[in-house]
C-alpha cells in the first residue's frame, strides 16, 4: 500500500509504484461501472426495506457533517527529516494516545500499548524529537485502498529517519482486516518500518504485512472530509486535493 510501504496486490494489479514508500494494492475489477453498481444496491435495498430511504436519507446528512471540517492554510512543505536517534531500549509504560494537531483539526489514535512495544517506542521517539511536525499527509488512495498516508517529511513517499525495525501485530488474513480506523505503518518489505503511517477511512482489505499500532478514536471525520475532497487532479492515488498537515505531536499516557 504504501512503500516506504509496500503493500500486497489484492488481485495481482498494481495501482500505484511509488519511487520512496509506496501502497501496493488491488485495483477494481476492470468494467464495473461503479456509479451503475451502486445504484442498482441502493434500488435493490429501497424494495426490500421500508426504512432504506430514511437510512440513506441519515448518510447524507452523516455526509453533510463531513464536508463541513474546515482546515486552514498550511505552510508546511517537503523538507530534509530531522536527525532523530532511534531508542535503543523499550519504553516500561507504553504511551496511550497520540495527538495529530493538524491544520484540519486533532486526530487522536489510541494505541495498541504492548502489543506493538517497538513500533510504540520508536514512533514516541521521533514524536517527542519533533520529527512529525510540520509534515504533509503526502499521500491518499480512494479506490480498493482508502487511506491517508503520512509520516514522511520529505513529502515525496520515500523520506523517513535513519533507522528501520521489525513488524509487529499483524493481522489475519481476510475480508477488511484493515476496518476503518485502523492505523498501521507503511513499508517497503518485511521488518523496514521507519516513520511512515496511513489512516484507514473505510475498511479496506490487504496483505497481512503492516503493522497495526492503533485506532483513531477522534478525527476519523477529518480523514473522510480529506478523503470526500479527491485527489489532486482527478484520479484515485496521489497527493490530496485538500492539504492536510500535522503540526505537532503529543504523546500521552494518560
Amino acid at each position: 500500500m504504501l512503500r516506504a510501504s509496500h503493500l500486497a496486490p489484492l488481485n495481482g494489479n498494481n495501482l500505484r509504484v511509488f519511487t520512496g514508500f509506496r501502497f501496493t494494492i488491488g485495483a477494481m475489477s476492470k468494467g464495473v461501472n461503479v456509479k451503475r453498481l451502486v445504484v442498482a444496491v441502493i434500488a435493490i435495498s429501497l424494495i426490500n426495506s421500508p426504512s432504506a430511504f430514511a437510512e440513506q436519507k441519515a448518510k447524507s446528512v452523516k455526509s453533510a457533517k463531513v464536508s463541513a471540517i474546515k482546515c486552514s492554510p498550511t505552510k508546511a512543505a517537503g523538507h530534509t527529516p530531522p536527525s532523530v536517534a532511534p531508542a535503543d531500549k523499550l519504553l516500561k509504560r507504553f504511551p496511550r494516545t497520540f495527538t495529530f494537531a493538524t491544520n484540519c483539526g486533532n486526530i487522536v489514535v489510541t494505541t495498541v500499548g504492548a502489543k506493538a512495544p517497538i513500533t510504540i517506542t520508536q514512533l514516541a521517539t521521533l514524536a517527542r524529537g519533533g520529527f512529525f511536525n510540520n509534515t504533509l499527509c503526502h499521500r491518499l488512495t480512494t479506490q480498493g485502498l482508502y487511506v491517508l498516508q503520512c509520516g514522511d517529511p520529505t513529502a515525496t513517499g520515500g523520506g523517513g529517519p535513519n533507522f528501520t525495525y521489525r513488524d509487529e501485530n499483524l493481522p489475519a488474513e481476510g475480508l477488511n482486516n484493515y476496518p476503518a480506523g485502523t492505523v498501521a505503518m507503511a513499508n517497503s518489505g518485511p521488518g523496514t518500518n521507519g516513520s511512515q503511517f496511513f489512516l484507514v477511512f473505510a475498511d479496506t482489505t490487504l496483505g497481512a504485512n503492516y503493522t497495526i499500532w492503533g485506532t483513531i478514536t477522534q478525527g476519523l471525520d477529518i480523514v473522510k472530509a480529506i478523503a470526500k475532497a479527491g485527489v489532486k487532479g482527478g484520479g484515485a492515488d496521489g497527493a490530496p486535493n485538500q492539504p492536510i498537515s500535522i503540526n505537532r505531536v503529543t504523546v500521552s499516557n494518560n
